[in-house]
């Protein structure tokens, strides 16, 4: 029979259609289409960028140029643009403002045929890194309230160049959904004394339960959260309370992090035959760092299913994967050490 779950954080409800239960095999990813020959993102081609504002060089050199491993530039056709003020104002019941944030890409390795998902743990650990260190860069900007970091991987989840990336947008408001977690974390906190995001690690990795745990490290668990909206939704969770991502600085720390979320894709790309996904970090907004009812977190959606009227229309997700058993399947995905 179907079932009704409720999101304990937002209190968003889902349908896990066990009557259109798909097994893991048979979700087939559509094919890829290939785009143009050339790509401003590959060494060589650092022209054809804006000037990069952020690189990681082993052996040094000057920016702009080859021999980067990561490397951070302006988005060329920006979503929000850095200049100007907001100018807010209103026009009878409508709010506007101008459209200013900052929009940047961070390219995450030179190799064109590599995914974040084939790269050492080690180079995954820089890439991290060079987030963190723009949303730290892009805090000291007082007219932004948020800094979203998401990654569109392949065209089907909205990828307009192969070349592996990940991006960030800096806006002037806190989003809606970051406003609804935010306002159910301070909910649930104001009635118990304590991070729902917390509990949800604590009761996910209690020994007599584990059934929707993928895996664990020392510092971070891997789950399918209880009420996902899609087949195969994957959330990364430090243990420790923590409300920033950009906080996350401990060596070792972001070492795990790699750690967990190179797993973590691997088994995703080889129980879906490397679906194409998208993943986002929510953290907490740019003047509330140190939240004590809010916990960061990372989210993996491979897109699997369409989003449709049903859910346009109702807000209602339908998922036909019950969380335990993806949980118990990628459990069983072997993969590289």
């Amino acid at each position: 029979m179907p079932e009704l779950r409720k999101d304990p954080v937002v209190g968003r409800w889902v349908i896990i259609s066990t009557e259109r239960s798909r097994r893991p095999t048979n979700f087939t990813p559509a094919p890829e289409t290939r785009g143009s020959d050339f790509c401003p993102f590959c060494p060589g081609n650092e022209d054809k960028t804006p000037p990069e504002v952020h690189a990681v060089r082993a052996n040094g050199g000057p920016p702009n140029s080859p021999g980067w491993s990561v490397r951070v530039v302006p988005n060329k056709f920006p979503a929000l643009q850095i200049e100007g003020s907001l100018d807010r104002r209103g026009e009878g019941l409508y709010d506007r403002m101008n459209g200013v944030g900052a929009h940047e890409v961070v390219i995450e390795g030179p190799r064109h045929d590599q995914n974040l998902a084939d790269l050492p743990i080690e180079h995954i650990r820089d890439v991290l890194a060079a987030y963190r260190e723009r949303v730290v860069d892009l805090h000291r900007d007082r007219r932004f309230r948020y800094v979203l970091i998401f990654k569109n991987h392949g065209a089907l989840a909205g990828a307009t160049l192969e070349h592996a990336h990940t991006q960030l947008i800096a806006t002037p408001i806190i989003p809606k959904i970051l406003q609804e977690e935010l306002e159910g974390a301070r909910r649930y906190f104001e009635l118990k004394e304590r991070c729902v995001f917390c509990d949800i690690v604590q009761q996910e990795t209690a020994e007599d339960n584990g059934r929707r745990v993928v895996m664990t490290t020392d510092r971070f668990v891997a789950i399918e959260p209880f009420a996902p909206r899609f087949p195969f939704e994957t959330w990364i969770l430090p243990r420790r309370h923590d409300a920033a991502y950009q906080t996350t600085t401990d060596p070792d720390e972001c070492l795990d992090l790699a750690h967990i979320l190179k797993d973590t894709l691997q088994r995703l790309n080889r129980a879906l035959d490397r679906p194409p996904y998208n993943f986002v970090i929510h953290t907490s907004p740019v003047s509330d760092g140190d939240l004590e009812y809010y916990h960061w977190h990372l989210e993996i959606m491979p897109k699997l299913t369409r989003v449709a009227g049903f859910e346009i229309g109702s807000g209602f997700y339908i998922n036909p994967t019950p969380p335990e058993d993806a949980a118990q399947y990628l459990r069983e995905i072997a993969v590289e050490a």
